[in-house]
């Protein structure tokens, strides 16, 4: 493959360094910043140390966690970005995991009603999901990316270098995501995705996957932006997942946001199986291929009405429908699919009963 290439917005790179200085080129002396967490900066900062040297660009680095991202750390990079003097021709850029993009993203979008961003995601799951498309926000009163707006990045770097520093448990959590492309697309993508050696990682393989899935994704995205019909295809899995992710949260037994996803995917796989046609053979041989690979969220029967209530608050749900993404077969996308309490509590006692 050649070794940079963009798609709109999407820079994807080996030569970090070169592509920042073009950027942050275009913008006034001192009104470049550069925001990250306690994490990437201890792995990720030395990779783009020299262009932060080079136009003395001034750095915050937030407290990391899923736990972090909140109006008080939203408040942190207001506060940083006035007390230096930031305007609306300044540039944020935005170096971590999907917390730190998404927080970051939000944080530009509305201090003085906007400023320019940049996300350099350092994460499988932010490179591949949470960097692109536009939207931020952060997390409030318990529930997922509860407060954000739509606001798409000027550029998303992409660079698998940045891959090497995380763990093999935030690497799966990221391959959550492309997963869920792979069966919203085509038997084709998903095929590469369950072919690809996650355990002897290829980076220069990987970025070629991990470009086939950013297209995924972006086409959703340019088709349907504020996410009011095709858009919807990309929810697959995460309404059943933002609620295994906030339970999990609530009850002190944290997890990864690609694991929720994968627990959400196989629950809707199986309302996918009741509502839509899935053949039950498909749902069955990809659960257990999910679980061998990602483990299980143990719950019980009497969490079930808990995750119920989570689902009622999500975002995307209409009334009082609970709208589901579903799939027929990979591939083919059915959204806005109403699911009765039952059935949701069935899929829940399906999920429950595969074994670890």
């Amino acid at each position: 493959m050649t070794d940079s290439k963009v798609h709109s917005n999407i820079v994807f790179s080996q030569h970090i360094i070169d592509e920042l200085r073009k950027i942050v080129k275009s913008y006034p002396e001192g009104k470049v910043f550069l925001l990250t967490d306690q994490t990437a900066a201890g792995f990720c900062l030395p990779l783009v140390q020299a262009v932060l040297d080079e136009f003395s660009i001034k750095y915050l680095a937030i407290p990391s966690g899923e736990e972090n991202k909140n109006i008080q750390s939203v408040g942190l990079v207001w506060d940083f970005l006035s007390n230096n003097g930031a305007d609306r021709k300044s540039l944020l850029i935005n170096l971590g995991g999907g917390m730190l993009t998404d927080l970051g993203g939000f944080a530009a979008s509305t201090f003085k009603r906007g400023l320019d961003f940049v996300n350099i995601p350092s994460t499988l799951l932010a490179q591949v999901d949470a960097s692109i498309g536009g939207k931020t926000g952060f997390n409030f009163n318990g529930l997922k990316n509860e407060i954000g707006v739509f606001m798409e990045p000027n550029s998303v770097i992409i660079n698998t270098n940045f891959l090497k520093t995380i763990d093999h448990e935030n690497f799966l959590s990221g391959y959550a995501e492309m997963l869920k492309h792979g069966l919203i697309k085509s038997h084709e993508h998903w095929d590469e995705l369950l072919t690809f050696d996650m355990e002897n990682i290829n980076y220069d393989a990987l970025q070629e996957i991990i470009a086939h899935s950013v297209a995924v994704k972006e086409w959703h995205v340019l088709n349907d932006l504020t996410e009011q019909n095709i858009r919807k295809a990309l929810n697959f899995g995460h309404t059943i997942g933002h609620a295994f992710e906030s339970y999990a949260m609530k009850t002190g037994r944290p997890i990864l946001h690609g694991y929720a996803v994968v627990y959400g995917m196989i629950a809707e796989l199986y309302l996918s199986v009741k509502q839509c046609g899935l053949n039950i053979s498909e749902l069955d041989s990809i659960s257990n291929w999910l679980i061998a690979k990602y483990g299980k969220f143990e719950i019980q029967e009497s969490d079930f009405e808990a995750l119920y209530q989570l689902m009622t608050h999500d975002k995307k749900n209409e009334g009082k429908r609970i709208n589901f993404t579903l799939i027929p077969e990979i591939g083919k996308v059915e959204i806005n699919v109403d699911c009765p309490k039952e059935l949701i509590i069935e899929a829940l006692e399906y999920y429950r009963s595969l074994e670890n």
